[in-house]
């Protein structure tokens, strides 16, 4: 399989669990992250240098040509199994593709360190949690990347 990231740039996120805020940012990126089956360390550091180098906030003259770091941005990591729908049959989504929770959450933690590691201050929401996540949407940009 391939570790799956859905990127959006936020002006601000939180995340929400039985109504306590767990986490908060300000400009930067909501990352929802998606494991499947066979997803390990290479895939996580990967994605994790692909993000923070990624240019896709805007400079002065309004060209993306500025990467997270550059903008000195921060990221939420929320973890999203459901990323691994497979619609093809029926009208009730299989997520046969997602890797079981034991294998995902601790990757899901390991991600989220390795781009604190990058220089991004970086906070997550809670694995297996029913959560509200509130994304202020940046332009909006939303970008699809797996490896």
């Amino acid at each position: 399989m391939s570790l799956r990231a859905l990127l959006q740039r936020v002006k601000q996120s939180r995340v929400t669990v039985h109504g306590k805020t767990l986490a908060e940012i300000g400009h930067g990126l909501v990352i929802l992250l998606g494991i499947g089956h066979g997803d390990g360390e290479e895939q996580a550091r990967f994605l994790a240098e692909k993000i923070a180098n990624l240019r896709i906030f805007e400079d002065e003259q309004g060209k993306s040509n500025l990467s997270i770091l550059d903008v000195g941005g921060e990221a939420l990591v929320v973890s999203q199994f459901t990323l691994y729908a497979d619609t093809r049959k029926g009208r009730r989504p299989s997520f046969t593709d997602a890797a079981l929770p034991e294998n995902a959450a601790p990757l899901v933690e390991r991600f989220t360190g390795l781009l604190g590691m990058q220089g991004i201050p970086t906070k997550m929401g809670e694995f297996g949690a029913h959560m509200l996540v509130e994304i202020h949407n940046d332009g909006p940009v939303t970008i699809w990347l797996e490896k």
